[in-house]
């Protein structure tokens, strides 16, 4: 074939006979390079396939055809794993049923009951529903006061009933003077509170008392969905609950109108002054009816001359109620202080947990970070506990609440911030893991246990940093405090429990040696006594 067309070459080229004409033959393809085309022709192929129109197949004789489905991109693995799964909708509780009269309560020396009161008979089957039936001594004073519409400045402090006798006084005064016709978003009576806990407590007591009233309560704070609280002001609404802030931002985008305002209660005044609010207040005050043109309330823990100069300029002619000075502790809690090292510190919370019976536990320390250290190492001898603190977000905090509250929760370590944020009568046992640096912590941290005429108790630790405090806390409370000597039993460290679940952030920065080492901030030496 070659040496053919070698000749008819030459014809055409005019060449001689003896030029040599050299032929390369095609050497093989190697596997390599075999591969590598297979490859590229494989690719080629791919993009032209995708390239070309697709084409829907025929159905399949007697087979009905399938309805084309949007293909869904699958989810990660690790997204599959971390995707909550849909619950279904909360169903409300249904509301009960009004009872057909009021039920009897028997006199009682020495103390009023609600029924002796001019409340609205709707707020009366509120109070019985709720199982009230007395006064507490500073409902028993404002009440009578409250209920003629007079300004009122009252010196009580938390968990004295203070809440439910002016919510009581504001239904009674709404029902009394109904509106024919009640407008979105502009509230008959404002409440504002220092904090989104106390918002939140004052809101669960007004749903309580309100229940056979017909009216509507909001509450509204930072930290939570601006835009969906907002919605809730679209609707008539009686009462507004709220923080400065809040009630400010949405008063100035319109949502919020204050001018009909009626009623006023300013609670725990003392704290607004100290938060930096009472510019916050003044401001708000500013947008609603005058003086004397409303019905203002205001509370406080002390009546000292600055807060009563703040109510001169917010009140008309106002009764001073100041109830009897309470005991600072109540009689109900057993004080138990224990002098231990800060690595057996623990050991003994470990103990303490093994052997008290409790239904609800807080325990409390000074600092975020140590708690953050004991939620780790209570989780290596299978504690799961939560941790509060004044940054952890809103909804994440009140899920913390509902549970304790509910029980299915049994144990959370909180700092001082969340402590006057907890209101949960039931909590039996108070641990200061960490003695609080002021005395007033002290207080306000045993204060969650022996509520309600229950039966309380408070464990304290004091390593040799903590119990520099001590000497403060007892001459805030005038009282002499005995340490027990834990036993060599009580001090014994017990195995941690295999396969445990750690906290995810925590695991990877500690490790298993970390004894409880309390707070590693270097303290005051003790104070000889």
């Amino acid at each position: 074939m070659f040496s053919s067309l070698k000749k008819t070459l030459k014809g055409l080229l005019g060449l001689k006979d003896h030029t040599v004409i050299v032929t390369i033959e095609p050497k093989e393809k190697s596997a390599g390079s075999s591969r590598r085309s297979e490859k590229s022709e494989k690719k080629s192929k791919a993009k032209e396939r995708e390239r070309a129109p697709r084409r829907d197949k025929a159905p399949a004789e007697g087979r009905p055809e399938r309805e084309a489905r949007p293909k869904q991109e699958r989810p990660r693995k690790s997204e599959r794993r971390e995707r909550p799964q849909e619950s279904a909708p909360a169903v409300p509780a249904p509301k009960p049923e009004r009872p057909a009269a009021l039920k009897e309560v028997p006199p009682a020396e020495g103390k009023t009951r609600f029924l002796d009161l001019p409340l609205h008979e709707d707020v009366q089957f509120g109070i019985q529903h709720a199982g009230f039936e007395y006064c507490t001594p500073i409902q028993a004073l404002t009440l009578p006061a409250l209920l003629e519409g007079r300004d009122l400045a009252g010196k009580a402090q938390t968990g004295t009933g203070k809440t439910a006798a002016f919510l009581l006084a504001v239904f009674t005064r709404l029902l009394n003077h109904p509106l024919e016709e009640r407008k979105p978003g502009c509230p008959r009576a404002l409440v504002l509170a220092p904090t989104r806990e106390l918002a939140m407590q004052i809101q669960k007591d007004a749903e309580v008392l309100e229940i056979f009233t017909g009216l509507t309560s909001v509450v509204v704070f930072g930290g939570m969905d601006h835009e969906k609280q907002r919605r809730s002001l679209e609707q008539p609404v009686d009462l507004v609950i709220g923080t400065p802030g809040r009630i400010i931002d949405y008063s100035r985008g319109g949502s919020l109108k204050l001018s009909k305002v009626e009623v006023l209660v300013i609670d725990e005044a003392d704290r607004m002054l100290d938060m930096g609010f009472i510019p916050d207040v003044k401001r708000i005050v500013s947008q609603l009816p005058r003086k004397g043109e409303r019905q203002t309330l205001l509370f406080s823990a002390t009546l000292e001359d600055h807060i009563l100069q703040l109510a001169s300029g917010w009140l008309a002619e106002p009764v001073i109620v100041e109830s009897e000075p309470e005991k600072m502790v109540s009689e109900n809690i057993e004080q138990t202080f224990y002098s231990v090292l800060r690595d057996e510190k623990l050991a003994l919370l470990l103990y303490i947990l093994r052997t008290e019976p409790y239904d609800r536990v807080l325990i409390f320390g000074n600092r975020k970070d140590v708690n953050l250290r004991l939620q780790y190492d209570l989780a290596r001898f299978g504690y799961e506990v939560p941790v509060l603190s004044g940054d952890i977000p809103q909804e994440k905090r009140i899920k913390v609440l509902e549970r304790f509250r509910a029980g299915t929760e049994k144990i959370v370590i909180a700092t001082d911030v969340a402590a006057r944020g907890i209101h949960v009568d039931d909590v039996s046992l108070v641990i200061n893991y960490d003695l609080p640096e002021r005395a007033e912590d002290y207080v306000h941290r045993i204060g969650r246990t022996g509520r309600a005429g229950h039966n309380g108790k408070s464990i304290s630790f004091l390593c040799e940093y903590g119990a520099y405090y001590l000497p403060d806390i007892e001459k805030l409370l005038d009282v002499q405090f005995h340490s027990t000597q834990p036993t060599e039993d009580m001090l014994k460290m017990p195995e941690p429990v295999p396969g445990a679940k750690l906290p995810k952030r925590e695991a990877d920065r500690h490790s298993s040696g970390s004894r409880g080492r309390g707070d590693s901030r270097r303290r005051p030496p003790m104070r000889r006594r």
